[in-house]
């Protein structure tokens, strides 16, 4: 602890690059700044970027709170391509032509199937356990299990740009669900109801709870700000639970 700026209680929103585990941008920081307790409100894959929430302190007890709000991204869908991981860093498994695909079929598929209630299937390549085993362990071996599918709700998925192409069209999205939703697992289920496969080769988080990309700061511009300007940009822990910040 520093007995000028003692360690905050709250959350700090963070801008995460892409290429970077969450566990290593907590880890960094609480080397960095010497934080006693640092956690995370709901990690992003190593690919994505944006929004994520660390909690500092007390933050940690309302980790149940803050990883249970809803969450909003935006990315792009690759038609035609399906992998092994759902997005673009796995081995291809199949492709397929796109010609005739158009944003009016996908939007029509998009009501039809992946709006409100839904039940997902969390991918191979996930953190999920099954018998104390992550998933994605049992990937890397080549092995596949039988995955219980979750209740996840979808708010509202909306395609903002359409790139057609014969091989490869693209669909730039933005999508509001409920916490535990897999968004590369919407890309991937997405293109086999449209019988072209799919895969998700671009994530952003937007927004977390009542906590949007606007209050974050880039993880880089963290590291080079004293430790008082980062604990001045903690919101703490009444202002979050009240959503008064």
């Amino acid at each position: 602890m520093n007995d000028v700026y003692p360690d905050p209680d709250g959350i700090l929103p963070v801008d995460k690059p892409a290429g970077m585990p969450s566990h290593v941008i907590v880890t960094t920081l609480r080397r960095k700044f010497g934080f006693a307790k640092v956690g995370h409100g709901g990690t992003l894959d190593p690919d994505a970027t944006g929004l994520l929430l660390i909690l500092l302190g007390k933050g940690t007890k309302i980790s149940d709170r803050v990883m249970g709000g809803d969450k909003t991204y935006r990315g792009t869908i690759r038609f035609g391509v399906v992998t092994a991981t759902q997005d673009r860093l796995g081995d291809v498994l199949s492709e397929h032509p796109t010609e005739g695909l158009t944003q009016a079929s996908i939007e029509a598929a998009i009501d039809k199937d992946f709006l409100g209630d839904l039940f997902q299937r969390p991918p191979m390549y996930s953190a999920v356990k099954i018998a104390g085993q992550p998933l994605y362990k049992m990937a890397v071996r080549g092995e596949e299990c039988e995955r219980e599918e979750r209740f996840i709700h979808i708010y509202d998925f909306r395609i903002l740009a359409f790139r057609p192409a014969p091989e490869r069209a693209e669909a730039d999205f933005e999508v509001r669900c409920s916490k535990g939703t897999y968004v590369r697992t919407l890309a991937h289920d997405l293109g086999q109801t449209l019988g072209c496969g799919a895969h998700l080769c671009a994530l952003r988080r937007v927004a977390s709870g009542k906590v949007t990309l606007a209050q974050a700061t880039p993880f880089a511009d963290l590291l080079e700000m004293p430790r008082a300007e980062v604990v001045r940009r903690v919101i703490p822990c009444p202002a979050y639970l009240a959503g008064t910040f």
